[in-house]
């Protein structure tokens, strides 16, 4: 995360330099700000990136002596096929032609995509790991 906060920490010198410049040159509000909020958002990454190293140390992919199973952890269970998905697709579909064609075609495909939505949400929801 070091160089990740370094790298965060040029983008907001290159922005408050900007912004200064901008002040001085253009004194246009909405560019100002635009530009303000451009260093204050990468100033806050780069504080979170400096806090996290501090608070973490190195992680495994900054250490060229870390190994790959260092990193790797429980992979989830993926199910084998559903049919819930091309169902959720076909909601969707019928709720997007539903808007140039009509509300009774717009409601048909919000039932079908919440059931679909609804059947992915729950399909495996009562198996045991």
């Amino acid at each position: 995360m070091k160089s990740e906060a370094f790298l965060f920490a040029g983008v907001a010198l290159f922005f408050l330099l900007t912004d200064a410049a901008y002040i001085v040159f253009a004194r246009e509000p909405a560019g100002i700000a635009a530009l303000t909020v451009s260093f204050l958002m990468s100033a806050l990454i780069a504080f979170f990136c400096t806090a996290n190293y501090r608070r973490k140390g190195k992680r495994p992919e900054d250490r060229p002596d870390s190994q790959i199973r260092e990193r790797s952890g429980f992979i989830d269970f993926f199910p084998p096929h559903s049919a819930y998905p091309p169902l959720t697709a076909l909601g969707m579909a019928l709720l997007s032609i539903g808007v140039v064609y009509g509300l009774w075609l717009f409601l048909i495909g919000v039932g079908v995509t919440a059931a679909g939505v609804f059947g992915m949400t729950f399909q495996y929801a009562g198996r045991d790991d």
